[in-house]
């Protein structure tokens, strides 16, 4: 089965959804992925998976599908809507890095879906698919509220790190920058270059090299997290730009925050 990740759920909801146990921490491998800026001109598969063919569970009423994957005009547009395949009555679209990437700025440009039951999302995850252990950093909009954005990390499988933003504006109704500063003894998260949480407890800091991530998905049954779900036609998440700097490499575009003192 292609390299696949556990959809983001809070981790209250875990043990009704029987999550996977975390994996045994074994060997860390080294990070391959090099600093990037990715501005869509088209979709390099040397840097980008396209899930295709597969639901990450009971929980989630799309199936991954590459169709619902393009670009139009330097935007990469994921796409989700009715469209029937074997055991789901929706589509929803997910694209991953193939690189994983450790220290350093994570940074993406995106303007989200609204709609109660989506989920539009930037996240870094690696985990026992990839035999490592869960870890994971999120930036994750839903669609009943798209006036913030959730935060969120897991650390060996362990969540409960929920931070709740404002996005000045609302996140579906503009692009807006979001980025995270992730180091060894500290992470720190922006919305449009500014900064919005900074964690410095060593438990709540991941420390594996992940895969990115960007997602559109929706789901009929986590209503007290995503609300109740209403049929939104046709629902987009559209990316602008995603960026990844490593630790002590200049800055790549003037809005990143790695231009920022560090």
């Amino acid at each position: 089965m292609p390299n696949h990740r556990p959809a983001l759920i809070p981790l209250i909801m875990l043990v009704g959804l029987g999550a996977m146990a975390p994996a045994p921490v074994s060997a860390q491998p080294k990070p391959n992925g090099e600093s990037f800026v990715d501005n869509f001109d088209r979709l390099d598969p040397k840097r980008w998976f396209i899930s295709d063919g597969w639901n990450n569970g009971d929980h989630q009423n799309c199936t991954w599908l590459k169709r619902n994957v393009g670009i139009t005009d330097g935007v990469l547009k994921l796409n989700y809507g009715a469209q029937k395949t074997k055991d789901r009555a929706y589509g929803c679209a997910e694209v991953q890095t193939n690189p994983r990437y450790s220290y350093g700025t994570f940074e993406v440009r995106l303007k989200a879906a609204k709609g109660p039951g989506l989920n539009s999302s930037m996240f870094s995850y690696i985990g026992p698919v990839h035999k490592q252990p869960w870890d994971e950093i999120d930036f994750e909009i839903l669609g009943k509220d798209p006036s913030k954005v959730q935060l969120n990390q897991y650390i060996n499988g362990k969540g409960n790190n929920e931070k709740t933003v404002p996005v000045p504006g609302g996140a579906d109704t503009a692009f807006n920058d979001y980025a995270f500063v992730w180091e060894k003894d500290r992470l720190r998260y922006y919305i449009n270059g500014k900064l919005v949480q900074t964690v410095t407890d060593p438990s709540a800091i991941p420390s594996h090299p992940q895969k990115i991530y960007l997602a559109i998905w929706a789901s009929e049954t986590l209503k007290s997290w995503l609300g109740t779900f209403v049929d939104p036609g046709q629902a987009v998440l559209e990316v602008d730009r995603v960026s990844y700097t490593a630790p002590g490499e200049p800055c790549q575009f003037p809005e990143s925050v790695a231009c920022l003192p560090q």
